[in-house]
């Protein structure tokens, strides 16, 4: 409400200005006379009240209402420049240097010297050439043994390979010497009449191995051609014998409309001779040339995969005369059940092995040079079996198989000859021959593998063999049991480690005399007696330090748990062996 004094005030402000506005437009009205009508008096009744409840319409008030929004943008220029980012520091490990080349050098026990050196050189883009020299040998020193007892195996091997866009190839060669003793004289007939101690203490046992070897392979991207390799090896020793041997193999996808077969083809000629047989001075030669032929069709649905094929060998017996046809399968089939955790596997195979002198050398030392060297006719080898991952570091394999071989290889030992003086080193019990017969052999096999991570890993393998034989009393020298054990373990960064055992179950030989002539055999003379040879455990282990990036030294020890055991008839092996020894790595 307005009082007096601010109404009086009011009215001056108002003439105050029409006077001045009077003035300047030289109005010609009166400026003294003012006439006031009425007043004005303002009253409570002119004010609007709000209601204290409001009236509501909920439907528009509850309504959601469509909100737009626009935003009116335009350039800015700006003078605001972002620091460089930079990645955050993470700690890891110094990478390791990798070396091209290395040398090492060991020396232990029983006069042991272990030695290597590895050279690879880079030529160019794709082009290198590489050599390895090795050796390994023993002055002897098994107790109990009538005459030497030391070995050697000396080795030089030369590699030139080339790799291009489309193609790769390789060239190699190498020699072997190697050098070993028939120490295995029974002891039972060391002081008789047999072997009279006198002979035995000027007995010559040694004998040596020859191998020269030439080969190379090829294999092509994008082509029908896949691959091929060639070998030429010439293996021999100084007691007149030599074998030559030339493998060729081509591998090739022969198309056949939409469909393709991957095909293998097989040249391989053997031939060789000894300069006598084991009881007299008749010459024993023998030549194989087989030619085959291994067609395969790969079948993929989903899960399965299967290959369908067969082998068809066409072998020529040179010095019999004969030839011969064989076709064997050559089917393999898996199919994932649980992804990668279970997998179903299964195969049917067959194939005639080549069977040679240098085959049975490099699997027992001390056989004599007296073989008679025919083929094996695998006529089917059926598996089946699972295998899987149970874990990213956990592996497995679980197999069973039935092997039908014709013709199959025994090691046995050879028999003393009786009714003359013998005249060579191999003929005193001390050295093993080849016999065949027709073999099944029923298998069931087991493995893990463990590869908790980069520096551990840990396998176990076992082997369970149940052999039938034809004509021979039983499967010689073949063990009923296998197993092996694998680790290997970087401690540190500096420290390593590792181990390997061998468990071998028992195995069955054959002693006693034969006779030449028509002597007869004393009555005191078991003319030929089964024998068993225990089963054994060989526990090897090493544990090594790195230096440097170059330098390691390491500590080798050999059948640290079974001692002196017999692998072969009458041949027994060093006992606890320890070797340290050194190891550089370096480039050119």
């Amino acid at each position: 409400m307005f009082n007096r004094k601010q109404i009086i005030l009011l009215i001056a402000s108002l003439v105050s200005t029409v006077l001045f506005a009077q003035e300047r437009e030289q109005d010609t009205l009166n400026p003294d006379v003012i006439n006031v009508i009425k007043p004005y008096t303002p009253t409570i009744s002119d004010a609007f009240k709000v209601k204290e409840s409001p009236t509501l319409d909920d439907d528009e008030t509850l309504a959601k209402k469509d909100i737009n929004y626009n935003i009116f943008s335009f350039p800015v220029a700006s003078t605001f420049t972002p620091a460089k980012g930079k990645a955050a520091v993470v700690d890891k490990a110094k990478k390791m240097k990798l070396y091209d080349n290395y040398a090492t050098l060991g020396v232990g026990s029983y006069t042991t010297v272990l030695g290597e050196v590895y050279l690879n050189h880079e030529l160019g883009r794709g082009e290198s050439v590489s050599a390895h020299l090795g050796h390994h040998s023993s002055q002897g020193g098994i107790d109990n043994v009538f005459v030497d007892d030391d070995f050697s195996d000396s080795k030089l091997n030369l590699a030139y390979s080339k790799r291009d866009k489309n193609m790769s190839w390789m060239l190699n060669g190498g020699f072997q010497l190697q050098k070993f003793n028939w120490y295995g004289l029974p002891s039972y007939l060391v002081g008789t009449s047999t072997i009279p101690t006198e002979t035995v203490n000027g007995l010559d046992v040694g004998h040596t191995f020859t191998n020269a070897h030439i080969g190379g392979d090829i294999s092509f991207e994008d082509s029908y051609f896949k691959s091929a390799n060639v070998l030429f090896r010439r293996f021999g020793d100084n007691q007149g014998s030599g074998e030559n041997r030339f493998v060729l193999k081509g591998v090739a996808d022969i198309p056949i409309k939409d469909e393709s077969l991957l095909t293998a083809v097989t040249l391989d000629y053997l031939g060789g001779g000894f300069d006598r047989n084991y009881f007299t001075d008749t010459e024993l030669n023998y030549s194989n040339f087989q030619l085959a032929v291994s067609p395969t069709y790969e079948l993929k649905e989903d899960d399965l995969t299967v290959n369908l094929g067969a082998t068809l060998t066409y072998l020529n017996d040179g010095e019999a005369g004969a030839n011969k046809f064989y076709i064997y399968p050559n089917i393999s089939a898996s199919y994932r059940l649980l992804e990668e955790t279970v997998i179903a596997f299964g195969s049917v195979k067959g194939g005639l092995i080549q069977n040679s002198y240098y085959d049975y050398a490099s699997e027992n030392a001390f056989v004599s040079p007296t073989l008679f060297i025919v083929p094996t006719d695998q006529q089917y080898n059926a598996t089946v079996g699972f295998r899987g991952k149970l874990s990213n570091a956990l592996s497995y394999v679980v197999s069973g198989s039935y092997k039908a071989e014709r013709d199959k290889g025994l090691f046995q030992n050879n028999l003393v000859p009786y009714g003359f003086n013998s005249d060579e080193a191999y003929q005193y019990g001390n050295s093993f021959g080849i016999v065949y017969d027709d073999v099944n052999t029923f298998a069931i096999a087991g493995e893990l593998k463990f590869d908790l991570n980069r520096n551990f890993t840990l396998g176990i393998k076992g082997e369970y063999f149940s052999y039938n034989t034809k004509g021979q009393e039983e499967a010689w020298n073949l063990p009923d049991i296998k197993a092996s054990v694998f680790l290997d373990y970087q401690i540190s960064q500096q420290w390593f480690a590792g181990a390997n055992i061998f468990y071998v179950g028992e195995r069955k030989d054959l002693i006693g005399f034969n006779t030449v002539t028509n002597t007869t055999l004393p009555t005191f003379l078991n003319p030929t007696e089964t024998v068993t040879l225990g089963a054994f455990l060989d526990v090897n282990a090493h544990l090594g330090y790195h230096l440097n990036e170059r330098w390691s030294v390491y500590l080798k020890g050999n059948n640290l748990a079974e001692g002196t055991y017999n692998k072969w008839l009458n041949t027994r092996v060093q006992s606890v062996q320890v070797l340290a020894g050194a190891t550089y790595k370096f480039d050119f």
